[in-house]
């Protein structure tokens, strides 16, 4: 193992070595209108009662919309998700510009190809730094169709 004395680079290239699985999370802003971003920090808090939470830099795009957010929708995303992906990691102004997304629960924007979609309600942010856990209460689900998953690794989408 080659020893990294930088802390910044040694979490860099850390994570670098671990696959997350990819997610796009949807909301609306304050004026109705969708916004979303693609995430690989989803994770499970536990099933009782049913939490997730998810990571978000207080800098991104989306930041303001999500602070007043009341609902969520966390899209898992599979092999045939990879334009999605890049869509929704790319320019904010261009993500729900094509037809592949519809209203969904709660009037949230959901991508129907995505392999399952969690409905949430924001619980709690908490702020660190520059960056935000938000920890989300699951309230239904929606399942696509079962794919390989899609995963980052070494800042690429990948099949898993």
């Amino acid at each position: 193992m080659t020893k990294i004395d930088d802390s910044v680079e040694a979490l860099k290239n850390t994570f670098r070595h671990h696959a997350s699985g990819v997610t796009v999370i949807t909301l609306l802003d304050a004026d109705g209108n969708p916004v979303g971003f693609t995430a690989t920090s989803v994770t499970s808090l536990g099933a009782t009662p049913p939490l997730a939470s998810f990571n978000v830099a207080s800098g991104s795009s989306t930041w303001p919309s999500l602070c007043q957010a009341t609902w969520v929708a966390i899209h898992t995303l599979g092999e045939q998700n990879q334009v999605l992906a890049a869509k929704m990691a790319a320019d904010h102004t261009k993500r729900f510009l094509d037809n592949d997304w519809r209203i969904g629960p709660k009037g949230l924007p959901i991508f129907p190809e995505a392999t399952s979609v969690l409905i949430a309600a924001v619980r709690e942010i908490h702020n660190v730094e520059n960056n935000a856990v938000v920890i989300v209460d699951v309230v239904e689900g929606l399942l696509g169709v079962e794919q390989r998953p899609l995963i980052y690794f070494q800042r690429n989408y990948l099949i898993g």
